[in-house]
């Protein structure tokens, strides 16, 4: 779905399987993997048959992002890029992102553009935010190029570099996860959170997904298609908050017609900022398939 992504799916780049039939799982995003997902000794063959694979496949209208290696700190990042920008992808995501990768990045794709005759600034930019220095550095990262389209936070090596446990409520993670969203938030660009990795505990994953959407995050990445639907509902507007968000655009267009500055609903005083909110929840019900006049009761 165009300009909606309330999941991305990490997929490995060199399963064949998987890159022919990437598109049917209903992610918004695939991320193909060239990275963790790939041994040291498949680096170089994964990358050429992921290559083949975007030339061949249609992925339809699911956003296909690949995540290559680092560029300066591993020896196969910038190969990655080289083979994988020319073949056509929405995105390339930057593991422990840094202003002086971004910045490399952007050079190296606006090359590629040029010489594949491609849009100057077409091809996006995810910067994977897993690092204390990632997270000090947040905002100059993603100032670092109008590329980016959003930041992807990766718990896994972010505790791994601060020495913490992961654990399954996710409280370590709390200041970080507001860092991103506010960041984001206030660069207009995606924040979407780290995968929950136990893929047997849909219970553990919706409270996981329910807190990032609570802390403003506006996406989750899933390692298994299985939690796709899950993720999905739980960005999606309730029909709770669909319905009261009507009843104030209702009661809002019903006070401006009597000339009112300012109105009740259900004995609560509705100002600008609820306002606001009820129309942003109609614009992200309307982004994820609902249509006016359904019956979201």
């Amino acid at each position: 779905m165009e300009g909606c992504r309330r999941s991305m799916l990490f997929m490995p780049g060199n399963n064949p399987g998987m890159l022919q039939s990437a598109g049917v799982f209903s992610a918004d995003s695939i991320i193909f993997d060239l990275e963790d997902g790939v041994s040291l000794q498949e680096k170089d063959s994964a990358r050429l048959l992921l290559r083949n694979a975007l030339q061949t496949f249609d992925y339809g209208g699911t956003e296909v992002v690949v995540r290559v290696n680092n560029l300066t700190g591993s020896p196969y990042g910038l190969a990655d890029v080289e083979v994988i920008a020319p073949a056509g992808v929405a995105a390339i995501m930057l593991p422990k992102a840094t202003e002086k990768e971004i910045i490399l990045l952007d050079k190296m794709l606006a090359e590629i553009e040029t010489k594949t005759e491609r849009t100057t600034g077409s091809t996006k930019i995810f910067p994977l935010i897993e690092t204390a220095y990632g997270l000090m550095h947040l905002k100059r990262i993603i100032s670092s190029s109008i590329r980016i389209a959003g930041v992807l936070l990766g718990a896994e090596d972010l505790t791994a570099d601060l020495g913490i446990k992961r654990t399954r409520d996710g409280e370590e993670i709390f200041m970080a996860r507001c860092q991103v969203a506010i960041a984001c938030r206030a660069a207009g660009i995606d924040a979407i959170d780290t995968p929950f990795a136990d893929v047997q505990d849909q219970e553990g994953l919706i409270k996981d997904t329910q807190k990032a959407k609570a802390l403003g995050l506006t996406g989750k990445a899933a390692i298994n298609p299985r939690q796709i639907g899950l993720i999905h509902e739980v960005f999606a507007p309730s029909p709770e908050e669909v319905l009261y968000a009507r009843e104030v655009i209702t009661a809002m267009q019903e006070a401006e017609k009597e000339g009112k500055g300012v109105f009740s609903l259900h004995n609560k005083m509705i100002d600008a900022p609820i306002i606001s909110r009820a129309q942003a929840v109609l614009a992200k019900a309307r982004q994820y398939g609902w249509k006016e006049g359904e019956n979201h009761a």
